[in-house]
């Protein structure tokens, strides 16, 4: 008895190894190369925490209007021309530099904007969307070669320069929200 059972069990066991160790006639993985690159494109399209870059987004308009305030700030920040610059700025933005200014010991707008990274090589702004007194351009610098989406206003019937991006604001009210 002892006998037939472990038959029975060996034959069972035997079964199910070759069940599962058959394979189906469409080949899963057809092509065999040796290429790395085959494989790292292969192997990036499932993994999570691949980095991926968006395509540009296409230029939809010059920004006629917003163009020439940009190319007064560009103008600005290459003379170094603090009073040039506070006529580009809307008074918000003004006001919170010159709090942040106080804050760092600084006294020149143009010495405490010296990060940013403008030239006259590449300054340009693209796809403006005007509502009413307010829109939004997206602008292109050397600091910003792919272009950041920034926020512009009208004060007394001028376009002005604002220390929003939209992009980036978004992102603050998202993770201020998910963090509630």
């Amino acid at each position: 008895m002892r006998i037939k059972i472990l038959f029975v069990f060996t034959f069972f066991v035997f079964s199910i190894l070759i069940l599962a160790c058959g394979g189906s006639d469409t080949a899963v993985n057809s092509t065999n190369t040796n290429s790395s690159a085959a494989n790292a494109a292969r192997n990036n399209t499932n993994n999570p925490l691949a980095v991926s870059t968006p395509a540009p987004e296409q230029t939809t308009n010059n920004a006629p209007t917003l163009t020439p305030v940009f190319k007064a700030y560009c103008a600005a920040m290459i003379k170094k021309d603090d009073a040039a610059l506070r006529k580009v700025y809307s008074q918000d933005t003004i006001q919170y530099f010159e709090e942040e200014m106080k804050a760092d010991g600084e006294k020149s707008l143009a010495a405490f904007l010296a990060d940013e990274q403008v030239s006259d090589k590449l300054c340009e702004v693209r796809n403006e969307q005007i509502q009413g007194d307010n829109a939004v351009g997206e602008i292109r610098t050397e600091g910003y070669p792919n272009g950041i989406k920034v926020a512009f206003v009208k004060e007394n019937g001028e376009w002005k320069l604002t220390n929003k991006a939209p992009n980036v604001e978004a992102l603050k009210h998202s993770a201020a929200n998910s963090s509630r």
